[in-house]
C-alpha cells in the first residue's frame, strides 16, 4: 500500500517539543547554574566552541559526548546531574545535587565547575545563581531564613504554583558573585513541580540579565539622540530662511541620516532580543501563579517596581529612534521640494537670459548679414562696373550712370543669395 512522504524535519520538529524536559527533584537539594555569553557578536558566534567547552567538562568524569548537532544535553556528571542548553546568543549549564550544605549558599558549591574550567569558557559570565530546595519549615523558622539569606529591602517571597511551595528571592549579587534563590516545597509538591519550579527561576535570572543588556544599550545612545533631535529641529526650523543654502543643509540632512541609520542597523538586533527576552521573563513569572505569602512582595511587584522602568526606557529609546528617522525622512523630502523650486527658479531664470542673448545674437547676426550685403554688392557692383564698361561706352551713356543701374539689380542678387545660404545653414 502506498504511503504519504514525510517532510524531512516532521520527526525533528515533533521531537524538539519534548527534547528539554524539567529535572526531576525532591528536597532537599540544590542546584549551581551558570550562564555563558561571548561579549559581542553572540550570536554568530562559533557553537562548536561552545560544544568542545562542554565535551571537556564531560571528560574529566568520563561522560558519554551528545549527539553531533545537538543544542542540548542532560545526563549525568559524577554523583550530580548536568543540564546544558545552547541558546541564540548564550549557552546554560545547571547542576543539581541531592543535599544541602550546612553554610546556606555556601559559594564552595561553584566548585561543581572545575576553576581551570572556566577559565577556558568561550565567553563571558552573564550570570550565575545558587538555588537552595529545602522543606517548607514552620513560618517563624521561614521568617528567620528569609532574613538572614537575603536583602530585606530587595527580596521577593509568595506562594507558586496552588501553595505547592514558597519562593524567595532578591535578585543581587552575593559575595561569592552568585544570585541567591531558595525554594520552600510543601510535603504535596512532586519532584516534576520541584524541577519545574527551579527551572523557572533559572530562566527568570538568564532572560531578565539578557533583556538588560537592551537598557545598557538605550543609554548608550539617549544623549546622541537628544542632539541629533536638536539639530533636525534648526534644520527644519530654517527652511524658511534665505535662499541658496538649502543645498548645505540637505548635505547636513544627508549626514544627519545616514548617522541615525547606522545606530538604527546597530541597535535593531539587541532591542528586538530584549523585548523577546522581556516577554519571557513575564511569561515565566506568571506560570508560578503567584499569591502573597506574609505580606511580602512577590516576584511581580518587584518586577514591576525595578524592572519594567527599564523595559519602558528601553521602548521609549527605540521609539524615538523610530520617530527621529521619520522625522528626518519628513524634513529630507521638505528640503528635497524646496531645493527642485529654487533650481526651477534658477532655471527659469538661466532660460530668459538664454532667450535674451539669443534675441541679441539674432539681432547682431541679422546685422552683420546688412553689412554683408552692403560690402559684397560694392565689390560686386565695381567688378560688374569695370567688365560691363564697354558696353555703356558703345551705348554712349555716362559710367555714373551706369554704375548706378547696376546697383539695384546687384543689391537683389546677393541679398537673395544670402538668405538661400542662411536658409539651407539653418535647415540642416
Amino acid at each position: 500500500m502506498a504511503t504519504i512522504q514525510d517532510h524531512p524535519q516532521r520527526y525533528a520538529l515533533a521531537n524538539e517539543l519534548h527534547a528539554r524536559p524539567f529535572p526531576s527533584l525532591e528536597a532537599p537539594c540544590f542546584a549551581v547554574y551558570l550562564a555563558i555569553k561571548q561579549p559581542e557578536d553572540a550570536a554568530a558566534r562559533d557553537r562548536r566552541a561552545d560544544v568542545a567547552h562542554l565535551t571537556a567538562l564531560l571528560d574529566r568524569h568520563g561522560t558519554a559526548h551528545p549527539k553531533p548537532g545537538s543544542n542540548h544535553y542532560f545526563g549525568d556528571l559524577g554523583k550530580y546531574r548536568l543540564k546544558w542548553e545552547s541558546h541564540t546568543e548564550f549557552v546554560t549549564y545547571t547542576i543539581f545535587g541531592t543535599g544541602n550544605s550546612d553554610r546556606p549558599f555556601d559559594p564552595k558549591m561553584f566548585d561543581v565547575f572545575p576553576e581551570d574550567w572556566l577559565a577556558e569558557a568561550p565567553g563571558a559570565r552573564m550570570t550565575s545563581a545558587l538555588i537552595r530546595v529545602e522543606p517548607m519549615p514552620d513560618t517563624p523558622d521561614l521568617r528567620d531564613k528569609i532574613a538572614s539569606w537575603f536583602v530585606p529591602e530587595s527580596v521577593a517571597a509568595s506562594y507558586v504554583l496552588d501553595r505547592d511551595g514558597i519562593v524567595a528571592g532578591d535578585f543581587r549579587i552575593d559575595e561569592g558573585g552568585h544570585a541567591r534563590f531558595a525554594l520552600f516545597a510543601a510535603d504535596g509538591c512532586s519532584p516534576r513541580r520541584i524541577g519545574r519550579i527551579v527551572q523557572r527561576f533559572c530562566e527568570i535570572e538568564t532572560y531578565k540579565q539578557m533583556s538588560m543588556l537592551g537598557l545598557t544599550r538605550a543609554r548608550s545612545i539617549q544623549g546622541r539622540l537628544g542632539e541629533i533631535g536638536d539639530e533636525l529641529s534648526g534644520l527644519v526650523s530654517g527652511l524658511g530662511d534665505e535662499t541658496g543654502a538649502s543645498e548645505a543643509r540637505l548635505q547636513e540632512l544627508l549626514t544627519i541620516s545616514a548617522e541615525l541609520e547606522k545606530l538604527n542597523a546597530e541597535t535593531t538586533f539587541r532591542f528586538g532580543a530584549t523585548g523577546a527576552y522581556e516577554a519571557i521573563v513575564n511569561q515565566r513569572i506568571e506560570v508560578l501563579r503567584e499569591e502573597r505569602w506574609d505580606g511580602r512582595q512577590t516576584l511581580r511587584e518587584f518586577m514591576t517596581r525595578r524592572y519594567d522602568p527599564a523595559m519602558r526606557t528601553v521602548k521609549a529609546v527605540e521609539r524615538q529612534l523610530a520617530d527621529m528617522a521619520e522625522r528626518a525622512i519628513r524634513a529630507g523630502d521638505l528640503l528635497r521640494t524646496k531645493v527642485d523650486v529654487e533650481r526651477s527658479a534658477q532655471n527659469q531664470s538661466l532660460l530668459e537670459s538664454m532667450d535674451r542673448r539669443a534675441d541679441l545674437q539674432l539681432r547682431l547676426q541679422e546685422t552683420v548679414e546688412g553689412l554683408s550685403v552692403v560690402a559684397i554688392s560694392y565689390y560686386a557692383v565695381s567688378l560688374l562696373g569695370y567688365l560691363t564698361a564697354p558696353v555703356a561706352k558703345a551705348l554712349h551713356v555716362d559710367k555714373v550712370w551706369w554704375t548706378a543701374a547696376l546697383v539695384i539689380p546687384v543689391v537683389l542678387i546677393v541679398w537673395r543669395a544670402a538668405r538661400s545660404v542662411r536658409k539651407r545653414l539653418v535647415d540642416r
